[in-house]
């Protein structure tokens, strides 16, 4: 089944709601956040990609959660403060999210990226093309950097 995105809708770092379509026409990376993680160094790379391929039409798309080991216990303010002076990250931050269990979107739609199933860990990549559908589901360990993730990001650019 291929999921698409283009319906969902999401609350802003404003708290505004946005559709996720409104970045049709984009190649996005969504991934769940957290500012306390063995995983949390993953945003400088998330913004090495952000300004590698942000002017061919590539968007990073942070959505902060605190299911995972608790791990994202601050208000978005702080987290955007934290992603901005430790690490140089100025992608759009969302407002909190779930991404297992009762999830919230747009993990109750991703979730269902094969291999389908919850959210496991923080940082877990869902790649989306240009027409909104999920092309790949990256699991945590992957480096933002790794050539699996950068060459799917290329192709996905290049279609």
């Amino acid at each position: 089944m291929s999921v698409n995105i283009n319906e969902v809708f999401v609350k802003s770092g404003d708290g505004s709601e946005k559709r996720l379509g409104d970045y049709q026409g984009q190649v996005l990376l969504i991934v769940n956040v957290a500012s306390q993680c063995g995983f949390t160094k993953q945003y400088s790379g998330l913004q090495e990609l952000q300004d590698t391929y942000g002017s061919q039409g590539f968007q990073v798309l942070g959505f902060p959660c605190n299911d995972f080991g608790a791990q994202e216990p601050g208000e978005l303010d702080q987290i955007k403060q934290f992603c901005s002076s430790t690490y140089g990250a100025n992608f759009p931050l969302f407002e909190k999210v779930h991404a297992k269990g009762n999830c919230t979107e747009p993990f109750s739609t991703l979730n269902q990226t094969e291999p389908a199933g919850d959210v496991e860990w923080n940082f877990e990549k869902f790649l989306v093309g240009k027409d909104g559908r999920v092309l790949a589901r990256f699991k945590s360990a992957v480096e933002p950097k790794s050539p699996e993730l950068t060459k799917a990001i290329e192709t996905a650019l290049a279609s």
